[in-house]
């Protein structure tokens, strides 16, 4: 075995036991957090401390055009330098061979991170916490929906076919009998985490026709969001196996609820080991009031990156499981911020407003710097709410033009995720927005074509 395969973590040392390695995929989170890379020869990962991609990668939009995001040196693709963080090695194993995922870092010729990376963005947000003596700890909800394939993007999105033979039912939320109807993607969900030495908190039936639920232990914030990243290619793959589509869209299925990545958030003392949020007589801190309030400032501003397109805007509905707006509760799932039921000692704040459609390096690198910002500036909440939040007005932007807007203008915002960051975000999610705006929908041909 080479010198640098018995320097892997546990999980990928275990996977290649007694077998050959093949193939290492080299890959590096875009802003969307599609994995892009090279795939490489074993040997020849080998022999390499890095590679070479162009920084346009993160000038692209989901359609595959661009945003004009290029500094004053012009839009001339300059290589970036990608090196492996040897400590996210992981299997890929519905591959058929014996293949390794490695997530690399970017850094321009100078050894300087690339400050739009989004994996270089969290990181650098947790860096500003490190520096005040906080260590963020962070326990990501991913919810997806199981789908049928769809083949033709103008057939509406239908739920899967259980193993029933039956539609996958809606309005089941924990039913033990709808999970047993994905058994054959659930395991092997299990089998390909178990495989990645990734550890799943539990696994639960939503509201949603095929929507699943998987929880992560806490962490970490850059090791979970990682996993987040590795987890959405992995469900994928298990639903391929077995002839349906896993999709992370906010909102892919009208009249039924959408899919969010709600974020635990808790700090911890680093010189003590104390979660910051409890006193020493177990009650709340300042501190505690002091991040919710930051989530409950800046969280409009931050809705572009936990919100980053036209179809995410489609989950904030009254009453579809989704909030519409910040206010904060104590073990009330109606609200944006919501404070789950624990001891002092695992007392943590939940950010209920992310979709499972955000980038998950942004999404929680954002709304980390919402309670850093009610942190450092220490600003107060709005008193407790009490009762259904659902039957007060929304204080969140209805569309992405409107968070776009809020965003380009949060100068305290972008200081902490980095200004070269929120400009290049901007500009791509603009040019993305643009070019959704261009197309004609089927209501609009439907009812305005011979009625206006």
């Amino acid at each position: 075995m080479s010198d640098w395969i018995k320097t892997l973590p546990d999980a990928a040392r275990a996977y290649l036991d007694g077998r050959r390695l093949d193939e290492v995929e080299c890959i590096i989170s875009d802003l969307p957090g599609i994995a892009r890379g090279k795939a490489v020869p074993a040997s020849k990962f080998a022999r390499q401390d890095y590679f070479h991609l162009p920084d346009s990668i993160f000038y692209q939009t989901i359609t595959g055009d661009w945003g004009e995001a290029a500094d004053e040196d012009g839009f001339i693709e300059k290589d970036m330098i990608l090196k492996p963080d040897m400590s996210t090695a992981t299997a890929a194993p519905w591959t058929g061979d014996w293949t390794l995922q490695v997530i690399h870092d970017a850094y321009d010729r100078d050894g300087n991170a690339i400050p739009f990376s989004p994996r270089n963005v969290l990181k650098r947000v947790v860096e500003m916490y490190h520096k005040k003596g906080w260590k963020p700890v962070v326990a990501p909800e991913m919810e997806f929906f199981l789908v049928a394939r769809n083949l033709d993007p103008a057939h509406e999105i239908k739920p899967m076919m259980g193993r029933s033979g039956r539609p996958a039912a809606a309005r089941q939320a924990y039913s033990m009998t709808a999970v047993d109807e994905f058994g054959p993607v659930i395991d092997d969900i299990y089998d390909f985490a178990e495989a990645q030495g990734f550890e799943i908190d539990g696994i639960t039936q939503e509201g949603g026709a095929g929507q699943l639920e998987i929880n992560l232990r806490h962490g970490n914030p850059v090791k979970l969001a990682d996993e987040v990243f590795y987890f959405k290619r992995l469900i994928r793959e298990a639903a391929l196996r077995h002839d349906c589509f896993a999709t992370f869209m906010a909102k892919p299925i009208a009249n039924e609820p959408g899919s969010a990545m709600h974020i635990h958030h808790s700090l911890i003392d680093m010189e003590t080991g104390n979660n910051v949020f409890s006193g020493p007589q177990g009650g709340e801190t300042d501190a505690f009031y002091h991040f919710i309030a930051g989530l409950q400032t800046h969280l409009p501003a931050a809705l572009a990156v936990m919100a980053p397109y036209v179809n995410s805007y489609r989950r904030y509905v009254k009453d579809q499981a989704a909030p519409i707006n910040l206010e904060w509760a104590r073990d009330n799932r109606t609200t944006g911020i919501r404070v789950p039921l624990s001891g002092p000692e695992s007392r943590r704040v939940e950010n209920r407003i992310a979709g499972m459609d955000c980038n998950p390096y942004l999404g929680i690198a954002v709304s980390l710097a919402c309670g850093y910002l009610g942190l450092t500036q220490q600003e107060r909440p709005r008193r407790q709410f009490y009762g259904d939040a659902y039957e007060g007005d929304g204080d969140i932007p209805q569309v992405m033009g409107q968070a776009l807007d809020l965003f380009d203008q949060a100068e305290a915002l972008h200081q902490v995720l980095g200004p070269d960051f929120a400009r290049v975000y901007g500009i791509v999610k603009r040019s993305e927005y643009e070019e959704f705006l261009q197309v004609i929908s089927p209501w609009e041909r439907e009812h305005l074509l011979l009625n206006v």
